[in-house]
Protein backbone atom coordinates (compact mmCIF):
# COMPACT_ATOMS: atom_id res chain seq x y z
CA UNK A 1 0.00 0.00 0.00
CA UNK A 2 1.40 3.41 -0.99
CA UNK A 3 1.62 6.38 1.38
CA UNK A 4 -1.28 7.97 -0.48
CA UNK A 5 -3.40 4.86 -0.13
CA UNK A 6 -2.53 4.60 3.57
CA UNK A 7 -3.51 8.22 4.14
CA UNK A 8 -6.82 7.80 2.36
CA UNK A 9 -7.62 4.53 4.14
CA UNK A 10 -6.84 6.04 7.54
CA UNK A 11 -9.01 9.07 6.86
CA UNK A 12 -11.95 7.02 5.64
CA UNK A 13 -11.72 4.59 8.55
CA UNK A 14 -12.66 7.18 11.17
CA UNK A 15 -14.43 10.02 9.37
CA UNK A 16 -18.04 10.32 8.29
CA UNK A 17 -18.33 10.10 4.51
CA UNK A 18 -19.95 13.47 3.95
CA UNK A 19 -17.39 14.31 1.25
CA UNK A 20 -16.00 12.37 -1.71
CA UNK A 21 -12.44 13.74 -2.03
CA UNK A 22 -10.23 13.09 -4.99
CA UNK A 23 -7.56 10.44 -4.23
CA UNK A 24 -4.75 12.80 -3.24
CA UNK A 25 -3.29 13.47 0.22
CA UNK A 26 -1.87 17.00 0.44
CA UNK A 27 1.05 17.66 2.77
CA UNK A 28 2.22 21.20 1.94
CA UNK A 29 1.17 24.12 -0.25
CA UNK A 30 2.50 27.44 -1.45
CA UNK A 31 1.01 29.99 -3.80
CA UNK A 32 -1.04 28.16 -6.43
CA UNK A 33 0.64 24.80 -5.87
CA UNK A 34 0.07 21.91 -3.47
CA UNK A 35 2.39 18.97 -2.78
CA UNK A 36 1.22 15.53 -1.72
CA UNK A 37 2.75 13.05 0.73
CA UNK A 38 4.82 11.50 -2.06
CA UNK A 39 6.34 14.85 -3.07
CA UNK A 40 4.30 15.28 -6.25
CA UNK A 41 3.12 18.82 -7.02
CA UNK A 42 -0.35 19.82 -8.21
CA UNK A 43 -1.69 23.08 -9.59
CA UNK A 44 -4.64 24.18 -7.48
CA UNK A 45 -7.47 25.41 -9.71
CA UNK A 46 -10.09 25.23 -6.94
CA UNK A 47 -8.59 27.50 -4.24
CA UNK A 48 -10.71 26.04 -1.44
CA UNK A 49 -13.93 27.09 -3.21
CA UNK A 50 -12.54 30.68 -3.22
CA UNK A 51 -11.38 30.63 0.41
CA UNK A 52 -7.78 30.80 -0.89
CA UNK A 53 -8.12 33.83 -3.15
CA UNK A 54 -4.71 35.12 -1.99
CA UNK A 55 -2.92 31.80 -2.40
CA UNK A 56 -1.60 29.14 -0.08
CA UNK A 57 0.75 30.39 2.61
CA UNK A 58 0.38 34.08 1.79
CA UNK A 59 3.23 35.67 3.76
CA UNK A 60 1.31 38.73 4.89
CA UNK A 61 -1.56 36.64 6.19
CA UNK A 62 0.71 34.14 7.93
CA UNK A 63 2.74 36.94 9.52
CA UNK A 64 -0.45 38.55 10.81
CA UNK A 65 -1.60 35.22 12.24
CA UNK A 66 1.76 34.46 13.87
CA UNK A 67 1.96 37.87 15.50
CA UNK A 68 -1.53 37.53 16.90
CA UNK A 69 -0.90 33.96 18.13
CA UNK A 70 1.75 35.38 20.44
CA UNK A 71 -0.66 37.93 21.93
CA UNK A 72 -4.20 36.58 22.41
CA UNK A 73 -6.36 34.27 20.30
CA UNK A 74 -9.72 34.22 22.05
CA UNK A 75 -11.58 36.32 24.58
CA UNK A 76 -15.16 35.42 23.60
CA UNK A 77 -17.50 38.35 23.10
CA UNK A 78 -17.88 38.64 26.88
CA UNK A 79 -15.00 41.14 26.68
CA UNK A 80 -13.62 43.62 24.19
CA UNK A 81 -10.29 42.98 22.51
CA UNK A 82 -7.99 45.38 20.70
CA UNK A 83 -8.46 44.05 17.15
CA UNK A 84 -12.25 43.99 17.08
CA UNK A 85 -12.99 47.68 16.53
CA UNK A 86 -10.51 47.99 13.65
CA UNK A 87 -11.89 44.87 11.97
CA UNK A 88 -15.50 46.06 12.13
CA UNK A 89 -14.61 49.59 11.05
CA UNK A 90 -12.48 48.59 8.07
CA UNK A 91 -14.82 45.88 6.84
CA UNK A 92 -17.77 48.28 7.06
CA UNK A 93 -15.75 50.81 5.06
CA UNK A 94 -14.81 48.21 2.43
CA UNK A 95 -18.51 47.38 2.01
CA UNK A 96 -19.76 50.95 2.20
CA UNK A 97 -21.94 49.93 5.14
CA UNK A 98 -22.24 50.87 8.81
CA UNK A 99 -22.35 47.76 11.00
CA UNK A 100 -20.67 44.35 11.03
CA UNK A 101 -21.82 41.17 12.77
CA UNK A 102 -18.91 38.68 12.70
CA UNK A 103 -19.32 34.93 12.70
CA UNK A 104 -17.10 32.01 11.66
CA UNK A 105 -18.42 30.00 8.72
CA UNK A 106 -20.42 30.99 5.69
CA UNK A 107 -23.40 28.94 6.79
CA UNK A 108 -23.40 30.74 10.15
CA UNK A 109 -23.38 34.07 8.33
CA UNK A 110 -26.35 33.03 6.19
CA UNK A 111 -28.24 31.88 9.29
CA UNK A 112 -27.42 35.25 10.84
CA UNK A 113 -28.76 37.05 7.77
CA UNK A 114 -31.98 35.02 7.94
CA UNK A 115 -32.47 35.94 11.61
CA UNK A 116 -31.64 39.57 10.84
CA UNK A 117 -34.18 39.77 8.02
CA UNK A 118 -36.93 38.21 10.11
CA UNK A 119 -36.33 40.48 13.10
CA UNK A 120 -36.13 43.54 10.84
CA UNK A 121 -39.41 42.45 9.25
CA UNK A 122 -41.17 42.24 12.59
CA UNK A 123 -39.63 45.28 14.31
CA UNK A 124 -39.21 47.69 11.40
CA UNK A 125 -41.51 46.65 8.55
CA UNK A 126 -44.33 45.51 10.82
CA UNK A 127 -44.91 41.99 9.48
CA UNK A 128 -47.17 39.99 11.85
CA UNK A 129 -45.24 37.71 14.19
CA UNK A 130 -44.42 34.33 12.65
CA UNK A 131 -45.42 35.33 9.10
CA UNK A 132 -42.10 36.55 7.67
CA UNK A 133 -41.20 35.14 4.24
CA UNK A 134 -37.81 35.12 2.53
CA UNK A 135 -37.57 34.52 -1.23
CA UNK A 136 -34.64 32.50 -2.56
CA UNK A 137 -33.62 31.14 -5.96
CA UNK A 138 -33.78 27.63 -7.37
CA UNK A 139 -30.43 25.82 -7.44
CA UNK A 140 -29.14 28.02 -4.64
CA UNK A 141 -26.33 27.01 -2.33
CA UNK A 142 -26.05 28.89 0.95
CA UNK A 143 -24.79 26.13 3.26
CA UNK A 144 -25.95 22.89 4.81
CA UNK A 145 -27.56 23.68 8.16
CA UNK A 146 -31.10 22.45 8.72
CA UNK A 147 -32.62 25.88 8.07
CA UNK A 148 -30.61 26.40 4.89
CA UNK A 149 -31.29 22.98 3.37
CA UNK A 150 -34.98 23.66 4.00
CA UNK A 151 -34.89 26.08 1.07
CA UNK A 152 -32.49 24.12 -1.11
CA UNK A 153 -33.76 22.59 -4.36
CA UNK A 154 -30.88 20.10 -4.48
CA UNK A 155 -32.15 16.65 -3.46
CA UNK A 156 -28.65 15.60 -2.37
CA UNK A 157 -28.46 18.46 0.12
CA UNK A 158 -32.09 18.26 1.25
CA UNK A 159 -33.30 14.65 1.28
CA UNK A 160 -33.75 12.93 4.67
CA UNK A 161 -33.13 16.08 6.72
CA UNK A 162 -36.73 17.12 7.36
CA UNK A 163 -38.93 18.34 8.90
CA UNK A 164 -38.02 21.53 7.10
CA UNK A 165 -38.05 25.10 8.37
CA UNK A 166 -40.95 27.11 6.91
CA UNK A 167 -40.88 30.71 5.75
CA UNK A 168 -39.11 30.41 2.39
CA UNK A 169 -40.24 30.47 -1.23
CA UNK A 170 -38.00 29.56 -4.15
CA UNK A 171 -38.31 31.03 -7.64
CA UNK A 172 -36.29 30.47 -10.84
CA UNK A 173 -32.91 32.18 -10.77
CA UNK A 174 -32.69 35.10 -13.16
CA UNK A 175 -36.49 35.38 -13.60
CA UNK A 176 -37.45 38.84 -12.40
CA UNK A 177 -41.14 38.38 -13.20
CA UNK A 178 -41.33 35.25 -11.05
CA UNK A 179 -39.60 37.07 -8.23
CA UNK A 180 -41.98 40.01 -8.44
CA UNK A 181 -44.98 37.67 -8.36
CA UNK A 182 -43.67 35.97 -5.23
CA UNK A 183 -43.23 39.16 -3.21
CA UNK A 184 -46.17 39.83 -0.91
CA UNK A 185 -46.91 41.87 2.21
CA UNK A 186 -45.13 39.33 4.41
CA UNK A 187 -41.91 39.23 2.38
CA UNK A 188 -38.98 40.54 4.42
CA UNK A 189 -36.05 39.68 2.17
CA UNK A 190 -34.76 38.32 -1.11
CA UNK A 191 -31.64 36.18 -0.58
CA UNK A 192 -29.54 35.58 -3.70
CA UNK A 193 -26.06 34.68 -4.87
CA UNK A 194 -25.04 37.32 -7.44
CA UNK A 195 -23.43 34.38 -9.25
CA UNK A 196 -24.51 30.87 -8.29
CA UNK A 197 -21.30 29.01 -7.53
CA UNK A 198 -22.23 25.47 -6.53
CA UNK A 199 -24.86 25.37 -9.27
CA UNK A 200 -22.07 25.63 -11.83
CA UNK A 201 -21.00 29.30 -11.83
CA UNK A 202 -24.30 30.57 -13.21
CA UNK A 203 -24.27 34.26 -14.13
CA UNK A 204 -27.74 35.86 -14.15
CA UNK A 205 -29.01 37.75 -17.21
CA UNK A 206 -27.87 41.36 -17.62
CA UNK A 207 -30.25 43.66 -15.77
CA UNK A 208 -31.43 41.01 -13.32
CA UNK A 209 -29.58 42.26 -10.26
CA UNK A 210 -30.54 45.92 -10.89
CA UNK A 211 -34.12 44.71 -11.32
CA UNK A 212 -33.95 42.88 -7.99
CA UNK A 213 -32.55 46.00 -6.38
CA UNK A 214 -35.36 48.21 -7.71
CA UNK A 215 -38.07 45.69 -6.85
CA UNK A 216 -36.88 45.24 -3.29
CA UNK A 217 -36.64 48.98 -2.74
CA UNK A 218 -40.09 49.59 -4.18
CA UNK A 219 -41.67 46.84 -2.07
CA UNK A 220 -39.82 47.56 1.21
CA UNK A 221 -37.92 44.26 1.15
CA UNK A 222 -34.27 43.65 2.04
CA UNK A 223 -31.91 42.53 -0.71
CA UNK A 224 -29.39 40.12 0.82
CA UNK A 225 -26.42 39.30 -1.41
CA UNK A 226 -24.60 36.09 -0.52
CA UNK A 227 -21.09 36.99 -1.70
CA UNK A 228 -19.39 34.19 0.21
CA UNK A 229 -17.92 32.68 -2.97
CA UNK A 230 -18.34 35.52 -5.45
CA UNK A 231 -17.04 38.33 -3.25
CA UNK A 232 -13.66 39.68 -2.20
CA UNK A 233 -12.04 39.87 -5.59
CA UNK A 234 -13.02 36.62 -7.32
CA UNK A 235 -14.95 38.20 -10.21
CA UNK A 236 -12.65 41.18 -10.79
CA UNK A 237 -14.48 43.49 -8.43
CA UNK A 238 -14.52 43.50 -4.65
CA UNK A 239 -18.13 42.31 -4.87
CA UNK A 240 -19.85 40.63 -7.81
CA UNK A 241 -22.83 43.00 -7.40
CA UNK A 242 -20.57 45.85 -8.46
CA UNK A 243 -20.51 44.62 -12.06
CA UNK A 244 -24.02 46.03 -12.41
CA UNK A 245 -23.58 48.95 -9.99
CA UNK A 246 -25.81 47.29 -7.42
CA UNK A 247 -25.47 47.79 -3.68
CA UNK A 248 -27.61 45.38 -1.65
CA UNK A 249 -28.98 46.06 1.81
CA UNK A 250 -26.94 43.23 3.30
CA UNK A 251 -23.68 41.53 2.32
CA UNK A 252 -23.01 37.99 3.52
CA UNK A 253 -19.27 37.28 3.48
CA UNK A 254 -17.00 34.36 4.32
CA UNK A 255 -14.39 32.07 2.72
CA UNK A 256 -11.73 34.50 1.44
CA UNK A 257 -12.33 36.82 4.41
CA UNK A 258 -10.23 34.39 6.46
CA UNK A 259 -7.59 34.10 3.76
CA UNK A 260 -7.55 30.32 3.93
CA UNK A 261 -5.93 30.63 7.37
CA UNK A 262 -8.88 30.72 9.77
CA UNK A 263 -12.66 30.61 9.25
CA UNK A 264 -14.08 34.14 9.26
CA UNK A 265 -17.51 35.28 8.11
CA UNK A 266 -19.66 38.33 8.59
CA UNK A 267 -22.97 39.99 7.87
CA UNK A 268 -22.51 43.65 6.92
CA UNK A 269 -25.35 46.14 6.65
CA UNK A 270 -26.81 49.44 7.77
CA UNK A 271 -27.51 50.56 11.30
CA UNK A 272 -31.24 50.32 10.59
CA UNK A 273 -30.97 46.65 9.69
CA UNK A 274 -28.31 45.20 12.00
CA UNK A 275 -29.34 47.59 14.75
CA UNK A 276 -32.38 45.40 15.45
CA UNK A 277 -30.29 43.07 17.63
CA UNK A 278 -30.08 43.49 21.38
CA UNK A 279 -27.48 41.80 23.62
CA UNK A 280 -28.18 38.09 24.05
CA UNK A 281 -30.29 37.69 20.91
CA UNK A 282 -27.51 36.31 18.70
CA UNK A 283 -23.86 35.47 19.09
CA UNK A 284 -20.90 33.14 18.70
CA UNK A 285 -18.11 32.24 21.11
CA UNK A 286 -15.50 32.39 18.36
CA UNK A 287 -17.14 35.02 16.14
CA UNK A 288 -14.88 38.06 15.83
CA UNK A 289 -12.07 36.46 17.86
CA UNK A 290 -8.68 38.25 17.93
CA UNK A 291 -6.93 35.78 15.62
CA UNK A 292 -9.74 35.95 13.07
CA UNK A 293 -9.81 39.74 13.20
CA UNK A 294 -6.03 40.00 12.74
CA UNK A 295 -6.09 37.82 9.62
CA UNK A 296 -9.22 39.43 8.19
CA UNK A 297 -7.75 42.90 8.71
CA UNK A 298 -4.80 41.88 6.52
CA UNK A 299 -7.23 40.47 3.92
CA UNK A 300 -9.02 43.82 3.86
CA UNK A 301 -5.71 45.61 3.36
CA UNK A 302 -4.86 43.32 0.44
CA UNK A 303 -8.20 44.14 -1.16
CA UNK A 304 -7.89 47.88 -0.59
CA UNK A 305 -4.98 48.05 -3.05
CA UNK A 306 -7.14 46.75 -5.90
CA UNK A 307 -4.26 44.51 -7.05
CA UNK A 308 -6.17 41.25 -6.70
CA UNK A 309 -9.30 42.61 -8.33
CA UNK A 310 -7.18 43.75 -11.27
CA UNK A 311 -5.49 40.34 -11.56
CA UNK A 312 -8.88 38.63 -11.54
CA UNK A 313 -10.06 40.98 -14.28
CA UNK A 314 -7.04 40.49 -16.53
CA UNK A 315 -6.44 36.79 -15.96
CA UNK A 316 -10.17 36.18 -15.99
CA UNK A 317 -10.46 37.71 -19.45
CA UNK A 318 -7.64 35.41 -20.57
CA UNK A 319 -9.27 32.38 -18.91
CA UNK A 320 -12.55 32.92 -20.71
CA UNK A 321 -10.80 33.71 -23.99
CA UNK A 322 -9.11 30.30 -23.76
CA UNK A 323 -12.14 28.36 -22.54
CA UNK A 324 -14.75 29.94 -24.81
CA UNK A 325 -13.72 28.15 -28.03
CA UNK A 326 -14.12 24.77 -26.30
CA UNK A 327 -17.89 25.22 -25.99
CA UNK A 328 -19.93 23.51 -28.67
CA UNK A 329 -17.00 21.62 -30.14
CA UNK A 330 -18.13 18.23 -28.89
CA UNK A 331 -16.06 18.05 -25.70
CA UNK A 332 -17.66 20.93 -23.80
CA UNK A 333 -21.32 21.90 -23.90
CA UNK A 334 -21.04 25.32 -22.26
CA UNK A 335 -18.68 27.65 -20.40
CA UNK A 336 -19.89 30.29 -17.95
CA UNK A 337 -18.39 32.63 -15.44
CA UNK A 338 -16.96 36.02 -14.60
CA UNK A 339 -13.47 37.06 -13.61
CA UNK A 340 -11.18 34.26 -12.54
CA UNK A 341 -14.09 31.87 -12.10
CA UNK A 342 -15.60 29.46 -14.63
CA UNK A 343 -18.01 26.58 -14.84
CA UNK A 344 -17.33 24.11 -17.65
CA UNK A 345 -20.08 21.67 -18.65
CA UNK A 346 -18.45 18.46 -19.88
CA UNK A 347 -20.11 16.66 -22.77
CA UNK A 348 -21.05 13.10 -21.72
CA UNK A 349 -18.91 11.75 -24.55
CA UNK A 350 -15.87 12.83 -22.53
CA UNK A 351 -17.11 11.37 -19.25
CA UNK A 352 -18.55 12.83 -16.09
CA UNK A 353 -17.21 15.84 -14.23
CA UNK A 354 -15.74 13.44 -11.69
CA UNK A 355 -13.98 11.43 -14.40
CA UNK A 356 -12.46 14.57 -15.92
CA UNK A 357 -11.38 15.75 -12.45
CA UNK A 358 -9.63 12.42 -11.87
CA UNK A 359 -7.90 12.57 -15.25
CA UNK A 360 -6.71 16.08 -14.46
CA UNK A 361 -5.46 14.88 -11.09
CA UNK A 362 -3.34 12.30 -12.91
CA UNK A 363 -1.79 15.17 -14.89
CA UNK A 364 -1.10 17.32 -11.82
CA UNK A 365 -4.13 19.63 -11.82
CA UNK A 366 -6.75 19.88 -9.06
CA UNK A 367 -10.35 20.82 -9.85
CA UNK A 368 -13.65 19.51 -8.50
CA UNK A 369 -16.92 18.59 -10.15
CA UNK A 370 -20.40 19.76 -9.23
CA UNK A 371 -23.82 18.41 -10.24
CA UNK A 372 -22.32 15.55 -12.19
CA UNK A 373 -21.29 17.14 -15.45
CA UNK A 374 -19.66 20.44 -14.47
CA UNK A 375 -16.15 21.25 -13.33
CA UNK A 376 -15.33 24.57 -11.69
CA UNK A 377 -12.15 26.53 -12.30
CA UNK A 378 -11.30 29.06 -9.60
CA UNK A 379 -7.55 29.34 -9.02
CA UNK A 380 -5.94 31.60 -6.43
CA UNK A 381 -6.01 35.14 -7.75
CA UNK A 382 -2.21 35.35 -7.53
CA UNK A 383 -1.68 32.50 -10.02
CA UNK A 384 0.75 33.31 -12.82
CA UNK A 385 -0.43 33.41 -16.42
CA UNK A 386 2.10 30.69 -17.28
CA UNK A 387 0.74 28.36 -14.60
CA UNK A 388 -2.84 29.06 -15.63
CA UNK A 389 -2.00 28.31 -19.26
CA UNK A 390 -0.27 25.07 -18.26
CA UNK A 391 -3.38 24.00 -16.35
CA UNK A 392 -5.61 24.82 -19.33
CA UNK A 393 -3.31 22.79 -21.57
CA UNK A 394 -3.87 19.81 -19.28
CA UNK A 395 -7.64 20.31 -19.53
CA UNK A 396 -7.46 20.34 -23.34
CA UNK A 397 -5.40 17.17 -23.23
CA UNK A 398 -7.83 15.20 -21.06
CA UNK A 399 -10.73 16.41 -23.20
CA UNK A 400 -8.96 15.41 -26.38
CA UNK A 401 -9.13 18.85 -28.02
Amino acid sequence: MTSTERGIAAAEAHSAHNYHPLPVVVATAEGAWMTDVTGRRYLDLLAGYSALNFGHGNRRLLDAARAQLERVTLTSRAFHHDRFADFCTRLAELCGMELVLPMNTGAEAVETAVKTARKWGYRVKGVPDGRAKIIVADNNFHGRTTTIVSFSTDPEARADFGPYTPGFESVPYGDLAALAAAVDEHTVAVLLEPIQGEAGVLVPPAGYLPGVRKLTRDRDVLFIADEIQSGLGRTGRTFACEHEDVVPDVYVLGKALGGGVVPVSAVVSSREVLGVFAPGEHGSTFGGNPLACAVALEVIELLRTGEFQQRATELGAHLHHELGPLAGGGAVDAVRGRGLWAGVDINPSRGSGRAVSERLLARGVLVKETHGATIRIAPPLMISKADLDWGLDQLRHVLGV
